[in-house]
């Protein structure tokens, strides 16, 4: 055991000897990460497109009924539950069930009968900034037309906005916590994708199978490297998001890098898998290119997984960006432990357990 691991330490400090040794190379897997961090931090945007809401009406008056008629009217919103009471809201809200929760008060109706300030509160959930800012202000503009048409100039009822995770609704709030599973994926799948690869390509690779490691070792020697890599990148835009645009981490970093690490792993089999199939790094790039976008893309960084089509969201139940995005998000705005998020790490542990036998099956078989 102890020579199994001696062995695979030196693979290690080879890795990392290729990987680093070339100061442009260091500033390549370190430096992008900080500029894209804050690219994205202050250029990305999002547009509204679905918004489920939950309806807690203690008043059941017309007027209620006929303002959730107008709400459900547009095509945007769309009802998910109706609360009984105030107790349910942070259910709905924490569950990610609901982007949005309307209160209607016991006395909605008299106030409003009475000509008296008749508020209606809307609770957001700010982990999702810009389409929770959106959607309040569609209700906003929907509050305002029912007032005309029944009030006139007056305007009795009024809208009381509370965002929960992220009280200003800033959309850097959302989007860069997110990134630190993003960048630091972008990097590692591609150096993973490139280590078998570059062997063949400089003619180390018969040199490495005349040495006392299997394939086995050999893909835990190839694997560690990338997974380091990847958690320093993380921890650099971690850095970014608390220092320099000031978001305040509200979970435990040892949950999150709990939460990295497998996230990693899960990155990091997929990458040999790529490294084991290609027989150029040319091949490994492009491999490795082709793949990252479809997973940026159907990870929910940009757009909710909810918003796409059935099949899609089906296709990223293979995704382990989708669940490493879920996983910063919730830990890093909402604050919660493991135990919450046990259902992210279940798919990524599960994507890893698939991918590293078959990159090792696939070195066995290129060996052939």
């Amino acid at each position: 055991m102890m020579e199994t691991l001696r062995r695979i330490a030196g693979l290690v400090r080879k890795e990392l000897l290729a990987i680093l040794k070339d100061k442009a190379t260091r500033f390549i897997l370190f430096g992008p990460a900080i500029v894209q961090t804050l690219i994205f931090g202050y250029a990305a945007t999002y547009d509204l497109t679905d918004v489920p809401y939950a309806l807690l009406d203690l008043s059941r008056s017309e007027a209620s009924t006929e303002l959730v008629a107008r709400l459900d009217g547009t095509g945007i919103f769309h009802r998910v539950a109706t609360l009984r009471n105030a107790g349910e809201i942070r259910t709905v809200i924490d569950s990610e069930k609901a982007l949005l929760v309307l209160s209607f008060p016991a006395t909605f109706a008299g106030d409003l009968n009475r000509g008296a300030d008749a508020p209606v509160q809307v609770i957001l959930d700010g982990r999702n900034s810009n389409t929770a800012g959106s959607a309040a202000g569609y209700v906003s503009a929907i509050v305002q037309r029912f007032n005309a048409d029944h009030q006139g100039a007056a305007a009795p009822i009024s809208v009381q906005t509370r965002a929960w995770f992220n009280p200003n609704l800033r959309t850097r709030w959302d989007l860069v916590p997110a990134l630190i599973a993003s960048l630091s994926m972008l990097q590692t799948l591609l150096l993973t994708a490139l280590s078998v690869a570059r062997e063949r390509e400089e003619g180390t690779f018969d040199q490495l199978l005349v040495t006392p490691l299997n394939p086995l070792e050999i893909m835990a020697g190839k694997a560690l490297p990338p997974v380091l890599i990847g958690l320093a990148q993380a921890t650099l835009v971690l850095a970014v998001s608390m220092f320099w645009f000031r978001i305040p981490m509200a979970g435990s970093v040892a949950t999150l890098y709990a939460g990295l690490l497998v996230f990693m792993t899960a990155s990091v089999g997929i990458g040999l898998s790529i490294s084991a199939l290609s027989a150029t790094m040319q091949q490994a790039m492009l491999y490795t290119f082709v793949l990252v976008m479809p997973m940026m893309l159907l990870s929910g960084l940009a757009t909710p997984v909810e918003n796409m089509p059935y099949v899609l969201q089906v296709v990223t139940l293979a995704n382990p960006l989708r669940f490493a995005v879920d996983l910063v998000r919730r830990v890093y705005l909402e604050g919660v432990g493991l135990d919450t998020v046990a259902m992210n790490l279940v798919p990524m542990a599960a994507i890893a357990v698939i991918t590293f036998p078959l990159a090792t099956w696939l070195f066995r078989n290129r060996l052939v």
